[in-house]
């Protein structure tokens, strides 16, 4: 049985009803941040510059590939159907902002983002481990015989 297999059996079988409502936030954030990065996008466009990561078309359309994304996966992650998948989709993005991106601005400067994009990553690993749970869309996929 290969690794990813026993950490989805793992996270299936210990997954408490408490840690739905942290993936339900967490789909919250990413959604609220997507549709703040599609308001703000000249100022999104004029940080990921900053961050010299690649010309202006790349750039741009690294910035709605990312808005998409976020938009998209932390729906998906809310509702709790394939959230392993919108994890691990918006793991390299949250990668890229922790230590491209924030920690270049200073992580202590006060209003800094950087403490803020730790935790939705280390939000993002748990749940790539964890799951689903019970409350979500796909419950009875998983749990075929728990009542919530």
């Amino acid at each position: 049985m290969n690794m990813l297999k026993k950490i989805q059996i793992w996270g299936d079988q210990h997954h408490p009803k408490w840690l739905d409502y942290f993936r339900i936030l967490l789909g919250l954030i990413l959604m609220w941040k997507g549709i703040d990065f599609y308001i703000n996008m000249q100022a999104f466009s004029n940080l990921m510059r900053g961050a010299f990561l690649g010309t202006a078309v790349s750039i741009s359309l690294l910035a709605h590939l990312i808005i998409v994304l976020h938009v998209i996966g932390g729906l998906a992650i809310t509702l709790g159907t394939h959230t392993r998948t919108f994890c691990l989709v918006n793991l390299p993005i949250l990668i890229g902002a922790v230590f491209f991106i924030n920690i270049s601005g200073g992580i202590f400067k006060p209003y800094s983002e950087f403490w803020f994009s730790v935790s939705v990553l280390v939000g993002l690993v748990c749940f790539v481990i964890e799951g689903n749970g019970i409350l979500s869309v796909d419950r009875d996929k998983i749990y075929p015989n728990q009542a919530l």
